[in-house]
């Protein structure tokens, strides 16, 4: 059996033993919401286990694994916070009661079949580009695309940490409260935090696309971008927001939806 074929085959192994851990812990606590942080949690373990399974040491496998442990840690240790402060998720609760009353769904069976039975296989094909990237290290040392593929993945980082941080300070000042975030990142990109994520995700694909086995891991960043766009992402938070803030709809008009771009003068959205 190929050498990659076996490392993913272990990671798959990984990443379904966290989440039958955490499936069960959910349940006990009857909130799903922290699946949210392992999410992220979970991409920086399967990047460590490629690192180890592989015998790290080399440049490109140092830089893949260093990316995605940062972005995991970001992420994950965001999304546990939000979890505290904000509670539990109101689009699972609806969720659990729709599976309930149409199916009769008891809570665990409902969060394992919709929630985590989905998420495993996803998050094992969203990174794709740090297994096979590391799988597969010749060249060792990065090329020209491997290096702006990290410079691009850092900077997706910051963009990212900066937007949410600036949309925390938003939202803790009352006087703020019914408002649009329209200012810093958010002036430029309805979504900044999810711009960032996906040039987190394309810039490792950059580096692990200099090696022939990672430049088929494209599926991963592409499935990530599809996902943030036009599925659970943008389409979501947009419809939410639509509805709860009558000041969205001229947002909308106004403001770039995904890349940053100067937004337009409010007289000629």
């Amino acid at each position: 059996m190929p050498e990659f074929v076996t490392i993913l085959a272990v990671n798959a192994g990984v990443i379904l033993a966290l989440f039958v851990i955490a499936w069960a812990i959910c349940v006990a606590m009857r909130d799903v919401t922290p699946v949210d942080s392992l999410w992220g949690l979970g991409m920086g373990v399967v990047a460590i286990s490629t690192f180890l399974q592989t015998g790290g040491g080399t440049q490109r496998r140092i830089v893949l694994t260093a990316i995605c442990v940062a972005w995991a840690l970001r992420l994950g240790s965001y999304m546990l916070w939000r979890w505290r402060d904000h509670g539990p998720d109101r689009r699972y609760v609806r969720m659990f009661e729709k599976a309930k009353a149409e199916h009769g769904w008891g809570y665990g069976h409902a969060a394992f079949r919709l929630v985590f039975a989905v998420q495993m296989p996803l998050l094992w094909l969203t990174c794709l580009p740090v297994q096979l990237g590391q799988v597969a290290d010749e060249p060792a040392q990065l090329g020209v695309v491997g290096i702006a593929g990290a410079v691009l993945a850092v900077c997706g980082l910051l963009f990212e940490s900066l937007a949410d941080w600036q949309l925390v300070r938003f939202k803790k000042n009352p006087e703020n409260a019914g408002k649009v975030m329209d200012q810093g990142l958010w002036r430029y990109t309805r979504h900044p935090n999810y711009f960032g994520d996906a040039c987190v995700w394309v810039g490792l694909w950059l580096v692990a696309a200099e090696t022939t086995l990672g430049l088929f891991s494209v599926i991963g960043p592409a499935y990530l971008i599809y996902t943030l766009t036009r599925w659970s992402g943008m389409p979501t938070v947009e419809g939410r927001m639509r509805r709860r803030k009558p000041d969205y709809e001229d947002y909308a008009r106004r403001t770039s939806a995904f890349i940053p771009w100067p937004p337009k003068p409010r007289d000629q959205a």
